[in-house]
């Protein structure tokens, strides 16, 4: 028998080795040394080939270990941070002792940002806004929601929500990948690598950013695949007349001509994985042809014409403005309607330091509305018991004032990762509800705290998926969404 080093095809061929093995140290490892390692590797070679194969399916062939609650995700997320205490958890002792200063047996040590840990004055300082009651439930909400109000028995209230990170960056790629370093999956890749695709002519994961922001920049790590193949990263749709770049075909080049390029392209690819299986190329030719499928299906799920005005009306000003949030709340219903699992929508400008009052009004303004018409339009059409709808942000404020206070005047407040406010709806959770409580002061948590471990955990589990078992082998250790930790908080589950 010849040297393997020095195999060509037909030598390959003639002793039974693949031709995908002639020129490669896999083939050389397989078939050289111990014998015992070459087994295991072509063992490992065949089922990672099995997988990616053109036309294979890519989800984790045991993700489904729970009946599944929630057929698809819309979270809602608010870039910057809410404040917890302006909106959802209302604080009357705060105002009752406005200008005090912050006790030291209620920061306990805690650690301040740089942006007001120097200061030598931390006054408390209590909401501007109006609270009152809503709903059978009961739920407080500040005046700057009275939207939300009107669905406030469809919420389940996560009042005692608590992350690692202080400060933006950090905290906002830990909430969507697990981890405060970027170069991890997230969720929406989580939930395509576990469950595979979801629908035939649009993409399974698709964000949307509301246009014209300011505020902290959002990268798109956020919806990356990290380590997970590039197949199920997230895509973005942008406003404007094409909702997707290079989506479509360039003048002068016909549907026809499009798809016998590539079908010659497919050829090529084909016959390149024969050769080289690697899933890239798999994921490239999945890529080509789901593009191809979406020149159709992008176009009409964008289009609101379609909608009749009063549904329009209902997600306020704006909703028929591409871009606005108005109008990607809508658009994640519709996207929602045909098969999409996972919609992130983006929304940034909660970063109050200063001029809290009017910027929370404003923001709120934008959101509260859409929010509140979503869960409601859901609902209408039969669709909120199999939608999980989520709202929040990547941690909270601080009950104390940023800066100089001037008594009735203008504020702001830090960022607080120790307590923080999100709510969801519909998919299997709990409607009507407050979990989790915090200290008069609303600096701590007194009971049932949520990691954000914890939250991922809990939408892992609402999605049938045990959040333990999906894994994926990286740099030779296995990793998951919630990393080691993280509990489902079956409190909350209806």
């Amino acid at each position: 028998m010849k040297d393997p080093a020095t195999m060509n095809a037909s030598d390959t061929q003639a002793v039974g080795l693949p031709v995908a093995l002639a020129t490669s140290r896999r083939r050389l490892l397989a078939t050289t040394g111990m014998g015992l390692g070459g087994i295991a590797l072509a063992d490992l070679l065949a089922r990672r080939c099995a997988a990616a194969a053109p036309g294979a399916p890519h989800g984790s062939l045991d993700a489904f270990h729970l009946a599944p609650r929630a057929k698809r995700v819309i979270y809602l997320f608010q870039s910057g941070g809410p404040s917890q205490l302006d909106l959802y958890d209302w604080k009357p002792m705060l105002v009752d002792r406005t200008g005090e200063q912050l006790p030291e047996s209620v920061r306990g040590g805690q650690r301040l940002t740089g942006m007001s840990g120097n200061q030598s004055s931390i006054p408390l300082v209590g909401s501007p806004m109006k609270f009152a009651q809503h709903g059978q439930s009961g739920a407080w909400l500040s005046e700057a929601l009275p939207h939300t109000a009107k669905v406030a028995d469809k919420l389940c209230f996560l009042k005692s929500m608590y992350t690692e990170s202080i400060n933006h960056g950090p905290g906002v790629t830990f909430m969507q990948t697990g981890a405060q370093i970027p170069g991890r999956p997230s969720i929406g890749a989580w939930l395509d690598y576990g469950l595979g695709d979801s629908s035939d002519d649009l993409p399974s994961f698709v964000v949307l950013i509301t246009k014209n922001k300011g505020g902290q920049p959002l990268m798109s790590h956020l919806w990356g695949s990290g380590f997970l193949p590039t197949q199920h990263q997230g895509v973005r749709f942008r406003s404007g007349g094409d909702p997707v770049l290079y989506l479509g075909n360039p003048a002068g080049v016909s549907r026809q001509s499009r798809r016998a390029a590539l079908d010659g392209l497919k050829h090529l690819h084909e016959h390149q994985f024969a050769a080289n299986p690697d899933p890239e190329i798999a994921t490239r030719i999945a890529n080509y042809e789901l593009a191809f499928r979406m020149q159709a299906s992008v176009p009409d799920v964008t289009n609101l014409a379609d909608e009749p005005a009063h549904v329009i009306e209902k997600y306020g000003p704006g909703a028929s403005d591409p871009g606005t949030f108005a109008s990607n709340c809508l658009l994640a219903r519709r996207l929602a309607e045909r098969g999409v699992r996972f919609i992130q929508l983006y929304h940034q400008d909660w970063d109050h330091h200063g001029g809290l009052p009017a910027g929370i009004r404003g923001e709120a303004g934008q959101t509260d509305q859409p929010s509140a018409a979503l869960v409601q339009d859901l609902a209408d059409r039969g669709m909120l018991d199999d939608t999980l709808v989520v709202w929040g942000g990547e941690f909270g404020r601080t009950n104390y004032c940023q800066g100089h206070y001037a008594p009735g005047g203008d504020f702001g407040r830090d960022h607080h990762p120790r307590c923080f406010t999100m709510w969801m709806a519909g998919g299997g959770v709990k409607g009507g509800i407050s979990h989790g409580e915090t200290c008069e002061f609303g600096y701590n948590i007194v009971r049932d705290g949520v990691h954000v471990h914890d939250f991922h955990a809990t939408l892992m589990h609402l999605m049938g998926i045990d959040h333990e078992r999906l894994t994926y082998r990286f740099q030779g250790r296995r990793y998951r969404l919630t990393d080691v930790h993280g509990r489902v908080v079956n409190e909350i589950l209806a």
